[in-house]
């Protein structure tokens, strides 16, 4: 790893105000625009300095939202009634959405695998959203995300560091 991610979760803790910051105005033209055309460069670079394999902090601290074609999709997979992937492994948050019972996910392996990767939730496949406008329009979930993930760690110090 490089120097930007040694120590990682505590510099990301300690720049928590500056992300806030930052973010609130990052969604404004002409920054949006500029954030936006420097993602696919930093998301890739982060993507190239992180095993997300090593790491798995997604997994082991978040839930993903279980949407209905979610739902519907690892259900059959799972060979399972729709109700009873819910009764196993489900819970209604405080928002009405789906997440996981409890942490770590249970269908991450101990080799930091998972066992439902290609049914994924879309939360999951699109995780952790360095590639996309929900980076800047969810300033909240960004900021969250940045205190386990590395890769949103990284993203976040290379366009705090290039985009005024």
């Amino acid at each position: 790893m490089t120097d930007l991610l040694h120590n990682w979760e505590k510099k990301s803790a300690d720049r928590q105000k500056d992300y806030k910051r930052w973010l609130e105005k990052a969604d404004r033209a002409p920054k949006r625009t500029r954030v936006l055309e420097r993602l696919p460069e930093f998301h890739e670079e982060a993507f190239q300095r992180v095993d997300c394999l090593q790491c798995a902090n997604c997994c082991k601290r978040f839930s993903p939202r279980f949407k209905g074609p979610d739902i519907k999709r690892i259900a059959k997979h799972l060979k399972l009634r729709e109700s009873e992937l819910i009764e196993q492994y489900l819970r209604l948050d405080e928002d009405g959405d789906y997440v996981v019972r409890s942490t770590p996910c249970p269908f991450l392996g101990a080799d930091n695998y998972c066992s439902i990767y290609s049914v994924r939730p879309s939360d999951c496949e699109r995780f952790p959203y360095t590639d996309e406008d929900v980076l800047v329009k969810r300033p909240a979930v960004t900021q969250k995300n940045s205190t386990f993930c590395p890769i949103v760690y990284f993203v976040l110090e290379k366009l705090l560091a290039t985009v005024k």
